[in-house]
């Protein structure tokens, strides 16, 4: 995953991108909201912000934006919800995210209208939405919306990075672990014996100081060299991961068509995260040379990703049944070429990382600053970047299970940024206006929904965390690996 984020300086940040797509906001300047879509080094943001894109590519950024680490663990997801309610779920709750697209998108434009700006982030559109409510006191603490908009940013991005260093601990634990038994032929079907080697936290601990200096690394194209690179060995990566997944599917008769609700809310965390990619519409309706056809586009990107996400999802359930891991690239055979596609996916995340990162350094960074003096800037920058990249790691080794991770970071801030906030904004921005019961009852019924799902997925991920009912679980790699035909 590669992350792209509209700033707006100390005031607040809006990701426009939280997977496939690089940072649109300028290391020299963060005062002024850019983009920096195309991902190319030779053109500014302020460049392509006057040449605009075009609605294809508006559509292949929205597209690869939510093609992530999300998608691996959506296997698991499916077994946590059912074989039959899993993809079911996954349909309605990307219908529900794609609709909360679409009314962040329809209150931006409004306040745009009204106030004649160009543009409106996330955060400056819930502070409007609350300046015009005809609460005295929430108009009052109208920044306080702008505020609460910028803390679930930057936990969610920071989950991320939590997230990225689970992930690279397990897949390098297992590749090293099967580095003296892998086989090249992949048509095998001999067990292969892993190697017992360190815990998977101290994997963790190895990873920091790499993962350090690529923080420390602040030019924004040099970050996109980076974007370009996590692109293409994801993408290569998940070809290969779905042609195998989709040959040999064994007769799993046994598979529960609707698992229990104990488990549901572990789906929703994860199903959320997979779908946290409501930051990027609003920037890239603005870039588009005609932001007119931009809810067509969101609706066909959606549509795209929801197919894609119910294909893997179910593909890797049938495949590998009661076996699936908290990431699927955890379940490939053991020989060099699903090996590869793990190194792959290594090297992709930790390209992605400080791209992910730059979003919430560049919120807090620039806020530092103002309460230091010049003298200390360029000290506080490397220790607040530092200190922060130490952080995600402290959290990994806390919660070194890669499913729990996904669905807490699902369950906080996803249920916030993509379920809660959107229709309680509607109903805020256009209740003097004049709106329908029938409207204020969907805006309600959803936001009920989102909070239900971030209540009970964050207490099961942290009750299973604390108290695991599946002790088996707890080790994303497996000690064995089956060589699967092709």
């Amino acid at each position: 995953m590669s992350s792209t984020t509209n700033a707006r300086g100390a005031q607040g940040t809006d990701s426009l991108k939280l997977d496939f797509m690089s940072p649109a906001e300028s290391g020299q300047d963060l005062q002024k909201p850019s983009s920096f879509l195309d991902g190319s080094p030779s053109e500014s943001p302020g460049l392509e912000k006057a040449k605009g894109i075009t609605g294809f590519q508006t559509l292949v950024h929205l597209v690869k934006g939510n093609m992530g680490t999300g998608v691996l663990g959506l296997p698991l997801a499916i077994k946590n919800a059912g074989i039959l309610m899993g993809p079911l779920s996954v349909l309605v709750i990307g219908f529900v995210a794609c609709h909360c697209m679409r009314l962040l998108v329809k209150c931006a434009r409004h306040f745009c209208h009204r106030l004649n700006k160009p543009f409106m982030d996330y955060g400056d559109t819930v502070m409007h939405g609350l300046e015009s409510s005809p609460s005295l006191w929430l108009r009052n603490h109208a920044h306080w919306g702008r505020d609460t908009v910028t803390l679930f940013l930057i936990v969610t991005q920071l989950g991320f990075c939590c997230v990225y260093i689970v992930f690279l601990a397990d897949n390098l634990k297992q590749v090293v672990e099967a580095v003296n038994s892998t086989a090249a032929n992949c048509h095998s079907n001999e067990t292969a014996t892993l190697t017992p080697t360190m815990d998977s936290r101290l994997y963790m601990l190895a990873f920091l100081p790499f993962l350090v200096l690529l923080a420390l690394i602040r030019n924004l194209r040099v970050l996109t060299i980076f974007s370009m690179l996590a692109n293409i060995s994801m993408l290569i990566s998940l070809v290969i991961i779905t042609q195998y997944i989709a040959q040999g599917i064994p007769d799993l008769h046994s598979l529960p068509l609707v698992e229990t609700w104990e488990t549901y809310p572990l789906f929703f965390g994860t199903a959320i995260f997979s779908f946290e990619s409501i930051g990027v519409v609003l920037p890239l309706e603005n870039n588009m040379k005609d932001s007119r056809h931009f809810p067509a586009i969101l609706y066909l990107g959606m549509s795209i990703i929801t197919s894609l996400y119910i294909i893997i999802g179910v593909l890797g359930y049938l495949k590998f049944g009661d076996d699936i891991k908290a990431s699927i690239t955890l379940n490939l055979p053991n020989c060099w070429l699903y090996q590869s596609v793990k190194i792959l996916y290594i090297i992709g995340i930790l390209c992605t990382y400080s791209l992910q990162f730059y979003v919430p350094a560049g919120i807090i960074i620039p806020f530092v600053h103002s309460r230091v003096s010049k003298r200390w800037a360029l000290a506080m920058d490397l220790l607040i970047r530092s200190a922060l990249v130490s952080l995600t790691c402290l959290m990994a080794i806390l919660i070194p299970r890669l499913d729990l991770v996904l669905s807490l970071v699902g369950s906080v801030s996803g249920s916030a940024l993509a379920l809660i906030i959107p229709p309680l904004l509607e109903i805020i921005t256009f209740y003097s206006e004049g709106m329908s019961p029938l409207t204020i009852t969907k805006d309600a019924l959803i936001s009920i929904l989102g909070f239900v799902g971030f209540v009970a997925g964050t207490y099961l991920a942290l009750n299973d965390l604390l108290e695991p009912k599946h002790p088996h679980s707890t080790l994303n790699s497996t000690m064995t690996t089956h060589m699967a035909p092709l």
